[in-house]
């Protein structure tokens, strides 16, 4: 049976306003995330096939996954839309003329997509595009598996589980939160939603 690997992001060491001691725990928190996402699927198959499905260990193991799973999942949408030195947005993008649409300023949808990071709580924040309403959405997930609004598709990813960003930051959120946008990678944030506006269409 397939399992996964975990992916490589040590190109982002020596990013500017994340320092190496940081980046290595968090690559090593979501490489826990990937170990354990294998290990229950393995787990949940064998107890399908000694047909436990009703003991309330299934159960819970079950409703594990999906938070173990999206925690998988949400760091490499995180990581892989980061580069050490951040790339401007293009302007003249499709994406970014359907954030100005939707949003009406580059500007405002910035305000808020900030604003969601410094809400009080763990949590993320994605910028989500639905191609069945042909529309973008700043969305704030709690934990790993509420607040994902289901079928959209997602386009950047920002961490603000406190080991994300209190090694150099401490409680100053907000510091990490504009150095985060420095760190953008717009060419990749752009690629994702060029390739998932083709697939919606």
């Amino acid at each position: 049976m397939t399992t996964y690997t975990p992916k490589t992001f040590e190109g982002l060491f020596g990013t500017k306003g994340l320092s190496d001691p940081l980046l290595r725990d968090h690559f090593s928190l979501y490489e826990g995330y990937v170990a354990n996402s294998n290990k229950l699927i393995e787990h949940l198959r064998q107890m399908v096939n000694e047909e436990k499905t009703g003991a309330p260990e299934y159960a819970e193991l079950k409703r594990r996954l999906g938070w173990e799973f999206n925690g998988m999942r949400l760091h490499e949408y995180y990581f892989g839309n980061m580069s050490k030195e951040g790339t401007a947005p293009d302007m003249g993008s499709n994406l970014i003329k359907k954030i100005l649409n939707d949003f009406g300023s580059f500007e405002l949808w910035e305000k808020e997509f900030k604003a969601i990071g410094a809400l009080r709580g763990i949590g993320w924040v994605a910028l989500y595009y639905d191609p069945e309403g042909e529309r973008l959405f700043n969305v704030w997930i709690n934990e790993h598996d509420v607040g994902h609004l289901f079928g959209t598709l997602p386009l950047l990813i920002m961490d603000v589980f406190e080991h994300a960003y209190m090694t150099d930051y401490g409680l100053k959120r907000t510091e990490y939160i504009a150095a985060f946008f420095k760190m953008i990678d717009w060419t990749s944030v752009t690629r994702r939603f060029e390739m998932r506006a083709k697939r919606g269409a």
